[in-house]
């Protein structure tokens, strides 16, 4: 199976600049590719291959701005977009009921703040570096990142731009350790608010488990209070974000991934320990398109006390 180890590079990082210069480049390759392919199915109604968008960009000065492995990685993830995008707007004509809108076609990023994902497989890491020092050194990259992942694991490194910085992804496959579960034994869970997640099972004695969901809304309202406040003083002066604003939402993530991956790993291990090898999620189709949060008042209406959030 693939794993991730990730770590964060913010501004302040003497590594942010080189990679900051990287992404730019990704990005300036990313939009000349989606030029050509946008091109052809705008005005010629052409779906374009991943050989002929190819010819037409390897001489160009975009390309040679980044290791050529690297490039044809960018090459390789936008087509995959392009080929989702097809299957998503076929099967939209066909049956346009399974989906909340038609299929949007895959834009630009922006000329001067965009960035794009950096990607380097094994072959585009330093080996002698590695063996030497223990870190990865990319291809074309002065940067080194400290890594516990044997050479033998790894299979790319990926540079992901976020709104306070990048992170640098090392992707790696571990064997698969199989538990002594039973296949046989099921069991169910109903994700919620409050209440994270609700575990039941079909073992005779299991002990429903429940998740608690609250320290997650607890993140949330104080993010949402603090963003409020400060995005109000940027709008007297026109603007409407900055870094600070960024360092908080980047924050405010962290703690969501952390809490969301630790609740599930317990779930897991809780599974096991009880030798249940099935797991039931409950799924719920479009449920977010149907949610109501609230509603907004007219002036001069009192808010009916039966829907009070309180």
């Amino acid at each position: 199976m693939q794993l991730v180890e990730q770590h964060a590079i913010k501004r302040s990082d003497p590594r942010f600049a080189a990679i900051d210069a990287a992404a730019f480049s990704s990005k300036n390759l990313y939009n000349q590719i989606t030029y050509h392919y946008r091109q052809a199915f705008i005005h010629e109604g052409v779906w374009l291959s991943y050989a002929e968008v190819f010819h037409r960009i390897k001489h160009l000065a975009c390309y040679h701005a980044l290791p050529r492995k690297v490039s044809n990685s960018i090459l390789i993830a936008v087509d995959k977009n392009w080929r989702s995008f097809r299957n998503a707007l076929k099967a939209w004509r066909i049956d346009p009921s399974s989906f909340t809108g038609k299929p949007r076609i895959p834009k630009y990023k922006h000329k001067e703040r965009g960035r794009n994902i950096l990607i380097y497989d094994k072959q585009a890491l330093g080996l002698r570096a590695f063996k030497k020092t223990g870190t990865l050194v990319p291809s074309g990259l002065p940067i080194a990142i400290a890594t516990r992942i044997p050479w033998e694991q790894i299979d790319q490194v990926r540079v992901v731009p976020g709104a306070n910085g990048y992170v640098v992804e090392v992707v790696y496959q571990q064997e698969q350790a199989f538990a002594d579960v039973d296949p046989a034994m099921i069991a169910a869970l109903d994700l919620g608010v409050n209440t994270l997640a609700a575990c039941t099972s079909t073992k005779p004695g299991f002990q429903p488990l429940l998740v608690n969901g609250r320290p997650l809304k607890s993140i949330n309202q104080h993010y949402n209070k603090h963003r409020a406040h400060y995005q109000s003083r940027l709008a007297k002066a026109n603007r409407f974000t900055s870094r600070r604003l960024d360092r908080m939402t980047a924050k405010r993530n962290r703690r969501v991934n952390a809490y969301l991956h630790a609740a599930s790993r317990r779930i897991i291990d809780h599974h096991v320990g009880e030798g249940i090898g099935t797991l039931v999620v409950g799924k719920n189709p479009l449920w977010k398109q149907r949610v109501e949060l609230g509603r907004e008042i007219q002036p001069g209406l009192r808010a009916n006390p039966a829907c009070s959030l309180d």
